[in-house]
């Protein structure tokens, strides 16, 4: 069959868009009415700011061609937000709701009101207390002041006030267990703020204090550490520190990550970066992330046969809606099958194209086009024939590189066997270099000259 009759497989249309690095898929809405996600279920997997700003996430990205998982998510998000008291992003997720659910779940300007002269109150009265506790130079008390301080602006949405007492009680922490609360909250706060590099340094500071760190805070700092990583693109690291990460992880993160979330993650991070002794030794022989994969099957199978016929659309359509994961997908994508494409050709002489594209779900011209960019960066080692559609894979001149090597090896033998002639020549006539004179030497011939002397 040809491989230009594919066109109208349900698979091609997107996947020759991302093989050809089409953007306006960004630009619009991501689910279609018969894509489904289980937004209860996936909304479950987490909880506090982080369950807000998902589901909010997930309403943007559904967009007015599914209304109906748009609302959902916005209808949770709504009785979520109403536990707290962020009253900033309550106001927003009213005013995208519209009075859409009815008039439950509208703006409620004197329930507002009365949550905003709370923490007024409230802010006076930590005031107060932080300013006693300064002046009577009571580390511990203004400690515990400035983590009061910075979980009320955490609760409050104010994100840049919390990170600043978080940092500022660090100055005051007098045991290992007080720097790592510390740094856990400050790496929860730059998460939110997208402060990514913040992330890392707090990551740092608090494995220095390894011998104040459990299984379950150790595994929060690596998953924490590999989504900086995920954000920085550096797929690589970011792989190893989610392998990494220890199964007791378990649902203790749930207001930063959850453990599914680790193994896609990881998974797709591995998959694009790792080689496959890498895979199978790193990944697949893991005991520890084998129980995060169990969690997600669709990647335990890309993982364990990644280039064979393997359907992304219903697993890439989930990971479009991901906070952290969306702008990564794309990248991730083409890397996995770019590298799926080079093991394809690796082991044959040639290839027919035609067969090839079906194989991968798309047209000729697209994969063409997708092997000249890989031959271009050297990643495969073949020529096109492009008007028989064979793949022809480039290997070394046997004789000529069997040629190289005799004469190489002839030039060698002659150098030797002139040294060897001359080494002989110098001794037949008795010719010898004398030895440098050395500092022991000259030592040693003075106090001989001594000796006789006396």
């Amino acid at each position: 069959m040809e491989g230009d009759d594919d066109a109208s497989n349900p698979m091609t249309d997107e996947i020759i868009a991302t093989a050809s690095g089409d953007e306006t898929g960004r630009s619009r809405p991501i689910i279609s009415g018969g894509e489904q996600l289980d937004i209860e279920a996936y909304a479950g997997l987490y909880s506090g700011r982080t369950k807000v700003v998902r589901l909010m996430f997930i309403a943007d990205r559904c967009g007015e061609s599914n209304t109906t998982m748009q609302l959902e998510a916005l209808r949770m998000a709504y009785d979520e937000i109403k536990k707290g008291e962020n009253m900033q992003m309550f106001r927003e997720v009213a005013e995208k709701v519209g009075g859409r659910l009815g008039p439950g779940y509208g703006m409620k300007w004197g329930w507002a009101d009365a949550v905003d002269t709370r923490a007024t109150q409230r802010k006076q009265k930590l005031e107060n207390e932080l300013t006693a506790y300064r002046t009577n130079l009571i580390e511990e008390s203004i400690r515990t002041g400035y983590n009061d301080f910075g979980d009320f602006y955490y609760s409050r949405g104010h994100l840049a006030d919390a990170f600043k007492n978080y940092v500022l009680a660090r100055d005051y922490c007098t045991t290992s267990n007080h720097v790592i609360h510390t740094c856990l909250n400050a790496i929860l706060v730059s998460i939110e703020m997208g402060q990514f590099s913040h992330v890392s340094s707090y990551v740092t500071k608090a494995e220095q204090t390894s011998e104040a760190l459990d299984p379950v805070t150790s595994a929060k700092l690596r998953a924490a550490d590999g989504l900086a990583h995920l954000e920085s693109k550096k797929y690589k690291l970011a792989a190893r520190k989610f392998l990494e990460t220890d199964s007791e992880l378990g649902n203790n993160y749930s207001e930063v990550i959850a453990a599914q979330d680790v193994a896609t993650y990881g998974g797709l991070c591995a998959l694009a970066s790792f080689d496959r002794t890498e895979l199978k030794n790193e990944v697949i022989n893991n005991s520890s992330f084998r129980n995060f994969l169990e969690l997600v099957p669709e990647v335990r199978v890309l993982i364990n046969d990644f280039y064979s016929r393997i359907s992304w659309k219903n697993l890439k359509s989930n990971l479009i809606l991901d906070i952290h994961l969306h702008d990564h997908v794309e990248t991730l994508y083409d890397q996995i099958r770019h590298k799926a494409i080079v093991e394809y050709t690796h082991p044959f002489v040639s290839v027919d194209l035609r067969i090839m594209a079906n194989a991968f779900k798309t047209t000729t011209g697209g994969l063409e086009k997708e092997l000249e960019a890989l031959i271009t960066d050297n990643q495969v080692q073949a020529r096109i024939d492009s008007h028989n559609k064979i793949l022809y894979a480039k290997h070394a001149d046997q004789r000529s590189t069997t040629f190289q090597r005799v004469l190489q090896t002839g030039n060698e033998f002659d150098r030797d066997v002139r040294a060897m002639l001359l080494r002989a020549s110098l001794m037949k006539h008795e010719c010898s270099q004398r030895q440098p004179r050395t500092w022991a030497s000259i030592a040693s011939s003075l106090i001989q000259q001594r000796d006789s002397t006396l």
